[in-house]
């Protein structure tokens, strides 16, 4: 089975946009096909009656999941805000965390650098992700 790269990372991107368990997507092992579901939208399609089975489907990660949340912001922080560091830190001790990391970032002009940073990290994430469940990616 060979699934579009980009197929599955609108679907983990999708994913990680919902704040919890809002929104779902499932890789059919079997077909490629990504089946996506959400709580707050109706749209999408039904799933599979089977969706729940391990052996013919896999779910989508979100970016919680491949420790790409507070970890990597902290990375950055650690390359990049040497001297904000400890800062960044408490930020992720509270609610909002992202919000104020973002706003010192355009501070420092740098977030587009981080942008980067965390897009290279998701693509290496979800390309060793997919190694570990034996997924070939094609890439278009």
């Amino acid at each position: 089975m060979r699934v579009s790269f980009k197929d599955l990372q609108e679907a983990f991107e999708f994913v990680s946009a919902g704040g919890g368990d809002e929104h779902g997507a499932f890789l059919c092992k079997k077909t490629g096909k990504i089946y996506c579901h959400s709580e707050l939208v109706d749209d999408l399609g039904p799933l599979p009656d089977d969706i729940g089975d391990s052996d013919k489907f896999l779910q989508i990660p979100d970016k919680r999941e491949l420790d790409l949340g507070k970890p990597l912001a902290l990375d950055f922080a650690h390359e990049f805000l040497a001297d904000d560091f400890d800062e960044v830190r408490r930020f992720f001790g509270k609610k909002g965390a992202y919000a104020r990391f973002k706003e010192l970032l355009e501070r420092r002009g740098l977030l587009d650098q981080w942008y980067a940073f965390e897009a290279e990290a998701e693509e290496k994430a979800l390309r060793v992700w997919c190694e570990l469940n034996s997924i070939a990616v094609a890439d278009e």
